[in-house]
């Protein structure tokens, strides 16, 4: 893991490899460094495992009691007795998420705790359905398998579009893209290629509520930048994988019990209070009112948990630097309304559908036809685990009706769920992803920091790398690492992303061939 060469992380020979600056292997006995990374989640995780195995003392410091942040769960008990794990719900690990897999990795070399669904389906409420189960996965092929075969874009609609205005889909550099289309909305962006209604609802808009944002707010270098990584860059294809039992028990305790068998102490339900420059160097770390001396600092925290450190932290780094942070925006609020039914979904349905139009319903998930617990619970019962998303809502929307509209929506997409009782149901509201609005990435974070004792890890942060979400964040835990190690003369960790360039070569073809017919 730690040297010049690494296996192949996935099927695509043009994915790009990065390599760590040089240096030894690892520290040794006796000048190793002690890190604070606060944050246990996707970046967190991915900065102490690296900094870890390389010899450096760790110690993680996470405010809730488990590890994992936004990707968490806990117990619960349920109305009929039985216990559960809860979460903030659905998450999708693409083949695209080299470095994702490779942390997974570290507690299952073989990714046993993942499963793949066999498609990605998006439903329109006007009943057309689109699959990528039979689009090819190479690029341009990719793109001529969709209009192929979508129901809801066509030749005569790729003929209709601008292909001046679509030309940064086709061409995607990272990071000349921000600089192009980030002063662009996301929607004004599709308007502007013409794509037909239907498919800018089943495809484009899917893309940007990934972000949990309206489009109308979020930037559209962020859209295409998703284009270019999951579709249009890329051949690894559209199709995920997704946890086979609930996100504790297959990623998080295995991985933290690797951390702790590299020495990492895990300090959860530890809220940083403040974190400033110590004199002599490193920084002192101050948590449940007890300040303790580092030598660096990895801060892989959410848009909310960062900017209350810093506001705490007035002699962390310099004004500039914080009056950044402090600009940095959470995305509206989504919620997560599981519900566990006395009779199951029709057997034919799949574990997850997108859907658009059905009055803020944005997917549904039938928990069983993938994970453990939920399937002994509807083998026990009788019933389903379904799991509904809304993402982007209004903040000020009465939140028990938008509950209730959920329970409508999901009778409308499933009718049989009509008649079934309610076991229980949980409903999670948050709104601590981060927002990507129009005009918004220079305030952006980047891993480096004017103190070079501290960096910043998560997937809010600016790198120029083509990463998104999930790899976005474990892709910046590595680099923070990375950037530490590089000034302690340790080599860090080689890392993988999709191509860095478009293949536009054979898309501007396609497009030239759909303007002639």
């Amino acid at each position: 893991m730690t040297g010049r060469t690494a296996p192949r992380r996935g099927r695509d020979r043009r994915a790009r490899v990065v390599h760590a600056a040089p240096g030894r292997r690892r520290f040794a006995s006796g000048d190793a460094p002690d890190v604070a990374v606060v944050g246990g989640g996707v970046a967190g995780l991915a900065a102490a495992t690296a900094l870890a195995e390389r010899g450096a003392r760790v110690t993680l410091y996470e405010r809730e009691q488990a590890l994992g942040g936004r990707l968490a769960g806990w117990p619960v008990t349920l109305a009929d007795g039985s216990t559960a794990t809860m979460s903030r719900g659905f998450h999708a690990f693409f083949r695209q998420y080299y470095n994702l897999r490779g942390l997974l990795r570290r507690a299952e070399p073989c990714l046993g705790m993942l499963s793949g669904l066999p498609d990605y389906p998006l439903l329109h409420s006007g009943g057309l359905y689109d699959s990528f189960a039979r689009v090819p996965r190479t690029p341009p092929w990719s793109a001529l398998g969709f209009v192929a075969l979508s129901p809801t874009f066509g030749w005569r609609d790729l003929a209709r579009m601008d292909p001046g205005a679509a030309l940064p889909l086709l061409d995607v550099r990272v990071p000349e893209v921000y600089e192009e289309l980030d002063r662009v909305s996301a929607e004004d962006f599709l308007s502007g290629i013409g794509f037909p209604e239907a498919a800018r609802h089943l495809a484009f808009e899917v893309f940007s509520r990934s972000f949990f944002s309206d489009p109308a707010e979020l930037s559209a270098a962020e859209l295409v930048l998703m284009f270019h990584i999951y579709f249009l860059g890329s051949s690894e294809g559209l199709l995920f994988d997704v946890p086979n039992a609930p996100f504790p028990a297959a990623l998080w305790e295995p991985l933290g019990a690797y951390l702790a068998s590299h020495g990492v102490q895990s300090r959860t339900g530890t809220a940083v209070e403040e974190v400033a420059p110590a004199a002599g160097g490193g920084v002192t770390v101050t948590a449940g009112g007890r300040p303790r001396r580092y030598d660096a600092v990895v801060l892989a925290l959410d848009s909310g948990g960062l900017r209350h450190v810093v506001s705490a932290s007035p002699r962390l780094c310099d004004a500039r630097w914080r009056a950044g942070i402090g600009r940095l925006r959470s995305a509206p609020p989504f919620l997560v309304s599981r519900l566990w039914l006395d009779r199951p979904v029709a057997a034919d349905r799949p574990g997850f559908l997108g859907t658009s139009g059905f009055g803020g319903l944005d997917n549904v998930s039938v928990l069983e036809r993938w994970e453990d617990e939920a399937a002994r619970w509807a083998s026990r019962t009788g019933g389903s685990v379904v799991e509904l998303h809304a993402y982007a809502v209004d903040p000020g929307a009465d939140r028990a009706a938008q509950q209730r509209l959920l329970v409508e929506q999901l009778h409308r997409v499933y009718p049989e769920t009509r008649d079934a009782r309610t076991v229980d149901a949980r409903h999670e509201w948050r709104s601590d992803c981060p927002l990507f609005p129009v005009g918004g990435y220079g305030d952006r974070p980047t891993v480096r920091t004017p103190d070079p004792a501290v960096v910043v890890a998560g997937d809010l942060v600016r790198t120029d790398l083509p990463v998104a979400l999930m790899e976005r964040a474990a892709t910046t835990g590595f680099l923070a690492a990375n950037a530490l190690l590089a000034g302690w003369g340790v080599r860090g960790q080689t890392l993988w992303t999709v191509p860095a360039r478009g293949r536009s070569a054979g898309l501007r073809a396609l497009v030239r061939l759909a303007r002639r017919r």
